[in-house]
């Protein structure tokens, strides 16, 4: 078992306070968007056995079976398949989707044979991995996941009153769910990009009077509105008003799986995603936009955004997800109590979040956690965890 030093990712949207705030530690002014825990290329955590901090990415690489286990290495390479993350949202993330596997493969395997760099700005493919991810609120968070119903987007759209979306109203309002949807977000983002942005500053004035009205939508207007002012002009202000606007309480959850449009907004999350880049964005964002990419991965899917609410099972709270990447998991920790076995076989990030854990092993030895500290365990390795604080665990399936 091991102490991970982790990398902080200074994201412009995120929040200067909330990751501070659970570490501990003072704010230093600016965005601290990500906290990285695992192996991700872009920024391994590094560990000590004795030789100092090295990246947890290259002691993997020198015994994947000791550090992962055969069933983990068999199904997913030699790589740890996950990225577990503190997310803290201080303003919107762009609006995007996920490939699900096969696509990625096909999409990372065309690019690689045109010779896309891996960094160029419109390259879609970073790796031939699928990218389902979950989201736990440590804090109230707010965030977009799904398609509403095509009628249920229509009245969101009628209330604005602006005579510009009147035609997307009448679309939504007479076609088939998955047909009225891809049709107006394909003119929403195929727009001529000037006149999208006076509609979307239109929108968006609207927007702001309906939330002042305190009407039963008034909260979605209010980040519709938000999104303006963040994004001005943006084709995905209006994309987003196809979605459901979700208001997490601490503990629940959402899990995006492969093209489910998704953005979150604000608030403090754990988040458990496969350990991949892959990423199509609709909007929200000064990037690339791939339109013709993008509607071949969106699933025009409406339906409920399916808030997850942990099941307990022998005192372990688990957020069930149809991926065998990974599992997220939550302890609350009574003082007195028992030391709780993890069972060993998988690859494991234990993250407190807060009071204090101890983690202990088969041999005796012990490693203390504090709010925001983390441990790795290896697959063979046999923990129990006791305390007074949360713990969050993440494993492989496998």
């Amino acid at each position: 078992m091991d102490r991970l030093a982790n990398t902080v990712r200074p994201y412009a949207w995120g929040s200067t306070t909330a990751i501070p705030e659970l570490l501990g530690t003072e704010p230093t002014g600016e965005p601290q968007a990500e906290m990285w825990m695992g192996a991700h290329p872009g920024a391994p955590s590094r560990i000590d056995r004795g030789a100092g901090l090295v990246p947890l990415s290259d002691v993997i690489a020198a015994d994947p079976e000791a550090e992962l286990g055969a069933a983990s290495v068999a199904a997913f390479g030699p790589r740890l398949p996950f990225l577990l993350k503190l997310l803290a949202a201080g303003s919107p993330l762009s609006l995007q989707v996920h490939p699900d596997l096969d696509r990625a493969a096909e999409g990372f395997a065309d690019e690689e044979r045109r010779g896309v760099p891996l960094d160029a700005g419109h390259r879609n493919y970073k790796d031939p991995q699928h990218k389902p991810e979950l989201i736990c609120a440590l804090t109230p968070f707010e965030g977009l996941c799904g398609f509403r119903h095509p009628a249920q987007a229509a009245d969101i759209l009628e209330g604005l009153d602006v005579d510009d979306l009147k035609p997307y109203v009448d679309i939504l309002r007479a076609g088939p769910e998955a047909d009225a949807l891809r049709e107006v977000l394909t003119a929403v983002l195929s727009a001529e990009p000037t006149a999208m942005a006076e509609t979307v500053e239109r929108a968006a004035v609207a927007a702001g009077k309906q939330a002042a009205d305190d009407g039963p939508h008034a909260a979605a207007y209010a980040a519709y509105a938000s999104l303006a002012h963040h994004y001005p002009g943006d084709p995905g202000v209006l994309a987003a008003m196809l979605l459901h606007h979700v208001q997490l309480q601490p503990g629940e959850a959402l899990f995006l799986g492969a093209g489910i449009p998704h953005a979150y907004l604000e608030g403090l999350g754990v988040e458990l995603m496969a350990n991949s880049d892959n990423v199509l964005r609709c909007g929200l964002t000064p990037k690339h936009v791939d339109v013709p990419e993008l509607l071949r991965i969106v699933r025009f899917d409406a339906g409920d955004p399916g808030v997850l609410r942990p099941e307990e099972v022998d005192g372990e709270e688990i957020y069930e997800t149809p991926v065998d990447e990974f599992r997220l998991s939550r302890f609350v920790l009574a003082p007195g109590a028992a030391p709780r076995p993890l069972e060993s076989g998988a690859p494991q990030v234990l993250l407190c979040t807060a009071g204090t854990v101890v983690a202990g092993t088969a041999d005796g030895g012990t490693l203390t956690l504090a709010p925001g500290e983390s441990a790795f365990v290896p697959a063979d390795e046999r923990t129990t965890v006791s305390g007074d604080g949360t713990l969050f665990r993440a494993k492989v399936m496998a």
